[in-house]
């Protein structure tokens, strides 16, 4: 019978296999520490997401949301341009009704007619001022981008298009981004008419020089504002068919927000008596 000597004693060989375990705690101890002092992959990027990349909608509070480069940011989803556009692609009583093509257009305050009409919308006083942003691009302003903006007036009329104001052309107008990507408009809040909670409609154009017919869109979408603000708004001269129609109507009966609205909902300051400042970042995929 072959022998074989044994180097080490039961209790040398039992204190080796505590060491090898101990070694063994201490190396996954380093390993876990060396992972979490690294970045984890995918964070501030796209992945699977195509770029886009969620927010968290702004509360109703009066905020301004975070705009520009380092802010989060989605694209804002498509929405119709509804019955009146302005934009060339349908008539009115007049023929195609086409407020892109007019002297003048160009233009931040949005309140009085222009190319001849000469009527004012009257309201409480707003101003309106959207960031564009390329949610593919890290959420990087949008230098450049053109916005066509409009709605109605404070008795629910969209001009070009509503009798007593087909002649006109007030709250429309065409604004060209700054270096950081914002447009601003002053204008006045539109009404409550029936069916549909408070709004505004706008197309964004790759550039001003391209702005000039509905075919370069790249955007068509609409936002809408606070429930909680609307009362006060609404309690002023010339509103009063708005606090009639706000009545029967909700973001979630209303036929183009009910889907959600989260990325479509302004963050609003200020007062009906002093007037809104109105804030929203809009995302499109470039």
């Amino acid at each position: 019978m072959e022998h074989h000597d044994h180097d080490h004693s039961l209790a040398q060989d039992m204190q080796t296999m505590l060491d090898m375990t101990i070694s063994r705690r201490r190396s996954l101890r380093w390993m876990f520490a060396s992972a979490a002092a690294l970045p984890l992959a995918g964070c501030g990027g796209g992945g699977d997401s195509g770029g886009s990349v969620s927010t968290t909608p702004a509360a109703d509070t009066g905020t301004t949301p975070a705009t520009g480069s380092s802010a989060s940011c989605a694209v804002i989803p498509e929405e119709t341009g509804g019955p009146y556009p302005g934009d060339g692609t349908n008539s009115s009583v007049g023929g195609v009704a086409n407020a892109l093509i007019l002297a003048g257009i160009v233009r931040p305050d949005i309140r009085a007619s222009i190319a001849g009409a000469s009527g004012v919308a009257a309201g409480v006083p707003l101003t309106i001022k959207l960031q564009m942003v390329k949610v593919k691009s890290s959420c990087a302003s949008l230098a450049g981008a053109t916005v066509y903006l409009w709605h109605c007036d404070r008795e629910g009329r969209y001009s070009m298009y509503t009798s007593g104001v087909t002649v006109e052309n007030y709250l429309r107008g065409v604004q060209e981004a700054d270096a950081s990507g914002m447009v601003t408009f002053t204008t006045i809040f539109p009404g409550c008419y029936a069916g549909r909670m408070p709004h505004v409609h706008f197309e964004v154009y790759p550039s001003l020089a391209r702005s000039t017919s509905a075919a370069n869109r790249i955007k068509t979408s609409q936002f809408g504002f606070p429930t909680s603000m609307l009362a006060d708004t609404y309690a002023a001269t010339g509103y009063s068919a708005s606090v009639r129609n706000l009545a029967n109507i909700s973001y979630a009966t209303d036929n183009v927000f009910s889907d959600g609205s989260a990325l479509q909902i302004a963050s609003v300051s200020g007062s009906a008596s002093l007037g809104y400042v109105a804030t929203l970042t809009v995302g499109v995929s470039l």
